[in-house]
């Protein structure tokens, strides 16, 4: 059974999703994408918690987890989890070392994680890192720093959840059924004018800092948009695994929890 609770970081609550049972395997802790929350985790997080104990974190201004007054860049965000991290511990839920998994805004959230506390973290998962060339990066930050402001009228919230149903539900793989994309569209929606504060701290990332992960890593790379920027960016970790999903694309947590849970076991319990 999934449960939720709060614990606390320097934004002020830290939202989180818990399953599973505290062992001799390290727990596992989850770091979703922009601007979903941990709710996209929950199958991956089902199927995890058999054999392990895992955390999946709430970004701070996504999901249930209070928000920092500004946006505070991956260090920020990273500087939070690590609150978090010896918040739980102090509570007795977390042992002292975990295990990391992140995807899209998250795998460089857990790599920025990993380079801050290598005291804390024991290995990490990644899919998914967004690592464009310099322009591209340029273009998507300016945007993402020039995004408009709420309006009375509701302009920017209709053009904003327009696009995201039109993505999420629109262009959903065919076996994600209708009331689960609309549950995901609704995670994602929530942000509303946070949107774009995770995306700024991606954008503006220094992919240089990859090479400064010096924990074992593994990347699980479905064909995606980004899969030929992820595999390149892979190969700048010092210590990567790469694992490629060649018969999945998108929505992978709906369509192929166990799957990825199992190739993460398989990476984790052999280290």
């Amino acid at each position: 059974m999934i449960r939720r609770a709060y614990t606390t970081c320097r934004y002020g609550q830290m939202h989180y999703r818990i399953a599973g049972t505290a062992g001799e395997r390290a727990p596992v802790v989850l770091l979703h994408q922009n601007p979903s929350s941990s709710f996209e985790y929950e199958p991956l997080i089902a199927a995890l918690a058999a054999d392990r104990l895992v955390v999946a974190f709430d970004t701070p201004g996504y999901g249930m987890s209070d928000s920092p007054s500004a946006p505070p860049g991956m260090a920020g965000y990273a500087a939070a989890f690590s609150d978090a991290l010896d918040a739980l511990t102090e509570e007795g839920v977390l042992a002292d070392k975990v295990d990391l998994y992140g995807f899209h805004t998250g795998s460089l959230l857990a790599c920025e994680l990993a380079i801050a506390r290598p005291d804390r973290v024991r290995a990490v998962g990644l899919t998914g890192i967004p690592m464009y060339d310099a322009e591209t990066l340029a273009k998507r930050l300016a945007d993402a720093e020039n995004y408009p402001p709420l309006d009375e009228e509701g302009t920017v919230v209709r053009d904003l959840t327009a696009g995201l149903w039109a993505y999420v539900v629109g262009k959903r793989d065919a076996r994600v059924p209708l009331e689960k994309a609309a549950l995901n569209f609704a995670d994602k929606a929530r942000a509303m004018d946070r949107f774009t504060w995770a995306y700024r701290g991606v954008w503006s990332w220094d992919f240089a800092r990859l090479e400064q992960v010096t924990q074992p890593a593994l990347l699980l790379q479905p064909a995606e948009d980004l899969m030929h920027l992820s595999l390149k960016a892979a190969a700048r970790l010092p210590s990567c695994r790469v694992v490629e999903l060649t018969d999945l694309d998108r929505d992978i947590f709906d369509i192929a929890p166990e799957r990825l849970a199992d190739e993460l076991r398989d990476f984790l319990d052999h280290l």
